[in-house]
């Protein structure tokens, strides 16, 4: 049996903060730990996002004509709309969700922050529709939990990760795709990137304490990455009407006419450079230049 163990880096930023503190306060002559470099944990990509045919095809794969399959239908919903996590899920109660509102209060979360969510109108009507007909039948009295399990108790992580990879499996998507709860808590991420959402909200929506935990998902943003790129890059799409490539393409059969306008001017010597200009060279000072080879 494979285990993977993830060991957090040793506590070298507190004895650099430390370190900091004494030169500032003029006990040693320089912060020795300034040098250092801080090791980091790797950000692995996600192994599988779905697109939003394939999540609604696992979702599809839940019976409306029962009670448990309005639940689960309920709780992949939920999942997909907020992308929380399972923790997050299993320990929802009555009182932290407004559908009025269509918000979410996921409480004491990761890193014991709580936090607000906004749910979208479908899972809204599966939620009511799981209150209204489904959870009564399910519930013991004094129960506050949101999602119970046929027993009438709530979930465990792990029964409430069968429920989601049965229902992926069962699915048979494209692929040999495979997770449970996690795949759409990645998929909202990647999908909401796509469609234009800032980084910024889908940091706030994950629950991420630090930027660079949400950034992982720009790495997954691939087609609208390539549609930038085919708008933007000189080589990126052929037949592009005036690109250098499309001119470099065509320029053995099209006779060139008289430019259409003059380019603009140089900048005089010693002028500061545009904006954008200096944004990229700042962009690109940080490169190593051993990596120009």
């Amino acid at each position: 049996m494979r285990t993977h163990v993830r060991t957090e880096p040793p506590p070298t930023p507190s004895l650099a903060a430390v370190q900091d503190a004494l030169a500032r306060e003029n006990f040693i002559l320089f912060n020795p730990a300034s040098e250092l470099d801080m090791p980091r944990l790797n950000r692995s990509l996600p192994k599988h996002i779905l697109t939003a045919g394939e999540v609604d095809q696992v979702i599809n794969g839940t019976d409306a004509n029962t009670a448990l399959g309005v639940r689960d239908r309920a709780i992949l919903e939920t999942f997909y709309s907020t992308g929380l996590r399972r923790l997050e899920v299993v320990h929802l109660k009555l009182y932290d969700i407004d559908l009025e509102r269509a918000t979410v209060m996921v409480r004491d979360g990761k890193w014991h922050k709580d936090r607000f969510v906004p749910v979208g109108e479908r899972a809204v009507l599966w939620l009511n529709k799981y209150l209204a007909d489904v959870r009564p039948l399910l519930a013991p009295p004094r129960e506050d939990t949101l999602f119970l399990t046929n027993a009438g108790e709530p979930f465990t992580p792990d029964s409430m990760t069968q429920l989601a990879r049965d229902y992926v499996e069962k699915a048979k998507l494209p692929g040999g795709k495979r997770g449970a709860c996690h795949v759409f808590r990645h998929t909202m991420a990647t999908l909401m990137l796509e469609g234009g959402a800032d980084i910024r909200y889908i940091q706030a929506m994950l629950g991420h304490a630090d930027l660079s935990t949400t950034q992982i998902y720009t790495h997954v943003g691939i087609r609208n990455l390539q549609q930038v790129h085919a708008a933007t890059h000189p080589s990126g799409m052929l037949k592009r009407p005036g690109s250098p490539a499309s001119a470099a393409h065509n320029g053995a059969q099209n006779t060139p006419g008289p430019p259409s306008s003059l380019p603009p001017p140089s900048p005089p010597a010693g002028a500061d450079p545009p904006l954008d200009v200096r944004a990229l060279d700042n962009i690109l000072g940080a490169e190593d230049d051993a990596d120009d080879g």
